[in-house]
């Protein structure tokens, strides 16, 4: 018989003999659909709670902080001291003194603080003095907060500190991806505190739902998240859809596919890493750093991409994690520098006023073998040393901050520059400015969001600055994505900012073009700041 009739003769006894199969594959996949969307549920509320009960851990060690300090009144002193603590502790926008009632005296914003009221109050933990409040501010309906309240000692004033309610529900699911489920904080009480998502029309009956609730065994809280089965695993949920018609063929087609082709290796995604690496596989990107002002280019934060053979592009959120945690961070750090004195050391060298700048992570500081690197590999570069600022992250805390600073001793001594990035946000507060030495600072996107908007914000950004000047360190707007952001940076006296209102991230070559159109060798007449944004889109077009 030839191939092509025993292949027809498969398919004819595959279709014959595809309803007991079709009948299996449903059940299964029935059962695969709920035991996932579960589990799912499960993992987003042990994630859920675990992120509260570290944003409340914070908050109560501020308040315990103030506390213990005696900042009890609406002084000049005290307000600064509330002030300074706020911006130590990315959960708290706002700390407020409040009288034995309750009822707010002065806030860290200003002595006449927006009226509050408090619709519920529980203890944060049993046999805790310190109170969880839900509160509105400003007029009916009010925005919603949530309030930690620590009450004077013996009739005396207390200490509150506000908390956005973004912070206690996820704003994203497990996997990175748009949250595709309802989650809701309450208190133990039952008071909810916050929510977010929300279950679709059509979404089946309310028996059907999917249920995740999760007590804290720390605090009084507790997360409930619900979720059609679809909505947690939709592309089973397609398949059981049109399973009953395609399934038989399915099988035919795996069957046939399962005798033809080899059977897949499992990966290791580490050795897939090392191998990329050896492949030169992960590829520089340069975002500009634009001078707000003069409208010059003032230098770029390179930024890693996994280009695959096939040209597609893997986000580093994919494996810049497993990079840290394996180690290595370290050899890739190594290739991206090397990669991006290949793309545009030569035409960089020749703008000696133009910086470029690489994140390096708390492994780097943990021995001085990135000074020796950068001794290789700048050497005997086009690239100047006092080109190259290296951006301390967050992502992991650094554990010993006098062995990193004497790194970052040896880096400056070497010519370098460093800078402290997302500055206001993460493990470090304030204390990497104050401890480290560096020479720049870089204002989180979290404040130029809402800059002009929240006076918080701007309060926060002002402080920022004036303890930059007075620390001689340079300051870096990051995230800005509007012109009316950029003017009131300005107004503020901040001159160097990067952003996609600029450009976004952009590949070696088009990032050469935009230099050349912005920053030519030649002298030429100087363009206003709109057309850095306009060479960026010529650049990539």
């Amino acid at each position: 018989m030839s191939p092509r009739r025993k292949l027809l003769a498969a398919i004819g006894i595959g279709v014959v003999l595809a309803g007991p199969p079709v009948a299996a594959f449903n059940i299964w996949l029935n059962g695969l659909v709920e035991r996932q969307g579960r589990q799912e549920l499960e993992l987003a509320a042990r994630r859920h709670m675990a992120l509260s009960e570290a944003r409340v851990d914070r908050v109560l060690a501020t308040l315990e902080d103030v506390a213990k300090r005696s900042i009890d009144s609406c002084k000049p002193a005290h307000i600064e001291a509330l002030r300074q603590a706020t911006f130590t502790t990315a959960a708290v926008k706002e700390l407020s003194i409040i009288d034995p009632d309750g009822r707010t005296l002065c806030s860290d914003v200003g002595n006449q603080p927006d009226q509050r009221r408090v619709t519920s109050s529980e203890p944060v933990a049993p046999g805790s003095s310190v109170l969880m409040e839900a509160v509105t501010l400003g007029t009916p309906p009010g925005v919603p907060w949530v309030r930690f309240r620590k009450p004077g000692v013996g009739g005396a004033n207390g200490i509150a500190a506000l908390v956005p309610l973004p912070l206690f529900v996820p704003q994203v699911s497990n996997d990175g991806e748009p949250m595709n489920f309802h989650a809701r904080m309450l208190t133990a009480g039952g008071s909810l505190i916050a929510e977010s998502g929300h279950l679709q029309d059509g979404s089946g009956d309310v028996d059907e739902l999917l249920i995740a609730d999760l007590s804290s065994s720390r605090y009084g809280l507790r997360t409930h998240i619900t979720a059609p089965p679809g909505h947690i695993a939709p592309g089973q949920s397609d398949l059981r859809a049109i399973g009953s018609i395609v399934s038989g063929l399915l099988a035919i087609f795996i069957l046939a596919l399962s005798v033809l082709l080899p059977r897949r290796e499992h990966t290791n995604p580490i050795a897939d890493i090392e191998r990329a690496l050896g492949a030169g596989e992960f590829v520089p990107y340069f975002q500009p750093i634009v001078d707000i002002r003069s409208g010059r280019l003032r230098g770029a934060e390179v930024l890693v991409r996994w280009r695959k053979p096939d040209g597609s592009i893997v986000p580093p959120a994919m494996f810049i994690p497993l990079a840290e945690s394996s180690g290595l961070i370290i050899e890739l750090t190594r290739s991206l520098m090397r990669a991006t004195l290949k793309e545009a050391g030569a035409a960089l060298g020749k703008r000696p006023h133009v910086t470029i700048g690489f994140n390096l992570t708390a492994r780097h500081f943990a021995s001085e073998d990135i000074v020796a690197d950068m001794r290789s590999i700048f050497k005997r570069s086009p690239l100047k040393m006092s080109q190259v600022v290296l951006e301390v992250t967050e992502r992991q805390p650094i554990e010993n901050l006098t062995e990193t600073r004497r790194v970052i001793a040896a880096l400056q001594g070497l010519g370098c520059k460093v800078a402290i990035d997302d500055v206001g946000t993460g493990h470090s507060g304030l204390s990497y400015m104050l401890k480290l030495g560096a020479d720049i600072i870089k204002i989180d996107k979290l404040f130029i969001d809402s800059i002009g908007i929240d006076r918080n914000s701007n309060t926060i950004i002002e402080t920022l600055i004036d303890l930059a000047q007075n620390m001689r360190m340079d300051v870096v707007a990051e995230g800005v994505e509007s012109f009316e952001q950029v003017v009131h940076l300005r107004e503020l006296g901040i001159r160097a900012a990067q952003g996609y209102v600029f450009a976004p991230p952009l590949p070696g070559p088009v990032f050469l073009k935009l230099v050349e159109a912005i920053d030519p060798l030649k002298v030429r007449e100087k363009e206003p700041l709109k057309d850095v944004a306009t060479a960026a889109a010529a650049a990539a077009g």
